[in-house]
């Protein structure tokens, strides 16, 4: 299924959202973040001309150590899920980009716990990460992401647990 561009004035980017075994969420806390709204699922910007989906595979095994042939994709979602940068951030990051917009993939974890390594890559994103419900994760990350996380968490509701 193939994607139209995405907005004009957004970083083209992946989101991922890897369930376990008993359909909870992977989530991160971003390094060097503590308090509320620390936490997000991995994601990364696609590069030019590279493929949304090794973008995802890729961005999942640099933030995370997982490799793929430790998942399994369940579901892509079909549109562009964007968010605006605050103000202070669209002047001195990512080219000026507005915000991003994110496809976003499910994945299925088949590997165990000790196949996730956070410092797999000479840019470390997370310093500590838990699975969680699906439905708690619009309420752990940053407010200028929630909404995209709220349709990413209605999207794939029937893939997690209750």
């Amino acid at each position: 299924m193939s994607l139209p561009p995405p907005p004009k004035l957004y970083r083209p980017n992946v989101g991922l959202l890897v369930f376990n075994q008993e359909r909870k969420a992977w989530i991160g806390r971003r390094r060097g973040f503590r308090g509320s709204y620390c936490w997000q699922t991995p994601q990364g910007g696609i590069d030019k001309g590279e493929d949304v989906l090794d973008a995802a595979l890729r961005e999942l095994t640099e933030e995370t150590g997982i490799h793929s042939k430790h998942v399994e994709i369940l579901e892509r979602n079909d549109e562009w899920l964007c968010y605006d940068f605050p103000e202070s951030m669209r002047k001195n990051k990512l080219n000026n980009y507005r915000g991003q917009a994110q496809v976003w993939f499910a994945l299925e974890f088949k590997g165990e716990d000790n196949h996730i390594r956070l410092d797999g890559h000479s840019q470390i994103e997370f310093d500590d990460w838990r699975w969680e419900k699906l439905a708690n994760l619009p309420n752990l990350v940053v407010p200028f992401k929630r909404s995209v996380y709220e349709k990413m968490a209605k999207r794939f509701a029937h893939l997690a647990a209750e």
